[in-house]
């Protein structure tokens, strides 16, 4: 049934996690040994991640029930199901081709699913790789004798992750100098995708919080009488409020309360600040000082005799490309190292160490 129904299925065997403590090759190359297939590298999150390989490639038969692609309606909305495959293999001609029962782990290739005319200039067919996701015995191959025959494998498409690096490693084709990584990873487009994301959130949301800029304050006259200050020296002047009388009513609050609303790029109705390290000597009642010396930096204003505080400058660019000066900048993205016993320690560990040479006592 297999050699005439079936078809040919090549298998990366799974061989274990790499060896971390077997460094072999070169100092600037080293290569690494594949512990037990049974072994597990991290038992708190319970995977493989540094996956090794059997360079040799063995070949089976199997059937799977070739479908359509079907859209699947659910809660969430639409989504594809053809990127799951449930293959059916023999269980003694399996053990006897790999020297050990098919696992999760060992990635399956199948030759007729090459694509040979993908829309970019490739000079060699695309290949398709699914990993094994579970293993369980078919069904139908169960005999009269009650005793199974079949192996069932769930199939799921690979993807370009740390998992399956020795596979995408190998050449495209034995004349060609890229790898199977070039060919099928969509990691650019997808850095790609997620820059310009980033971008227009950015351009969206340039900074945490609420900008108040533009909203009325609330001032209170000599008189007792409240008046409605602008944001903007423009609107000041457009209702009639001279600056003069903007900066006579020394405004000593936002007029707003809140977390995250002050922004160290406007004082309240929009006055002119200066900024630096110390006060300045030449000050006036109502003048503005933005010391930059204070983590997060802290807006002053003069009154009569002494600087008060207004706000502290709190909000902050979302992205990672500047330096934030606040705990998510300082604490959690702690790059500072120290040495402790003649040893470098980072203070932020990673979740996986890097591999390296175990070093001679």
């Amino acid at each position: 049934m297999f050699v005439v129904g079936g078809t040919d299925v090549n298998i990366h065997k799974y061989l274990g996690p790499l060896n971390p403590e077997e460094g072999q090759g070169t100092a600037d190359q080293p290569t690494y040994d594949a512990l037990s297939e049974t072994n597990i590298q991290d038992l708190l999150f319970l995977e493989n991640r540094d996956r090794k390989y059997d360079p040799d490639i063995y070949n089976i038969r199997g059937i799977y029930s070739l479908q359509d692609i079907d859209f699947d309606l659910s809660a969430f909305g639409l989504f594809l199901s053809n990127d799951t495959l449930s293959l059916t293999i023999h269980i003694n001609s399996s053990v006897k081709t790999l020297g050990r029962k098919i696992i999760s782990g060992d990635v399956i290739e199948l030759p007729h699913l090459k694509d040979e005319y993908a829309l970019n200039d490739y000079s060699v067919s695309l290949k398709r790789f699914y990993v094994v996701e579970d293993v369980t015995r078919a069904a139908e191959g169960f005999s009269h004798t009650w005793y199974p025959h079949l192996y069932r494998l769930k199939l799921k498409q690979i993807v370009d992750s740390q998992e399956y690096a020795d596979i995408l490693d190998q050449p495209a084709d034995e004349d060609s100098d890229e790898t199977l990584r070039d060919l099928l990873s969509t990691y650019d487009k997808e850095m790609q995708i997620s820059q310009a994301v980033v971008a227009q959130a950015e351009a969206d949301s340039p900074r945490s919080g609420f900008e108040i800029s533009h909203y009325y304050t609330v001032d209170t006259n000599e008189n007792g009488s409240i008046t409605l200050r602008t944001a903007v020296l423009s609107d000041l002047q457009a209702n009639g409020i001279s600056e003069e009388a903007a900066f006579a009513a020394k405004p000593s609050r936002l007029g707003y309360t809140g977390y995250m609303i002050g922004g160290g790029d406007a004082a309240p109705n929009g006055l002119p600040f200066g900024t630096g390290i110390q006060f300045p000597r030449d000050t006036v009642t109502g003048d503005y000082f933005l010391r930059t010396d204070f983590m997060p930096n802290r807006l002053f204003q003069y009154d009569e005799d002494r600087w008060k505080k207004v706000y502290d400058d709190i909000r902050m660019t979302l992205s990672n490309v500047d330096e934030r000066q606040n705990q998510r900048g300082s604490f959690v993205n702690n790059f500072n190292s120290s040495i402790i016993d003649g040893e470098v320690v980072e203070e932020r560990q990673s979740l996986s160490k890097a591999l390296r040479p175990k070093p001679d006592n």
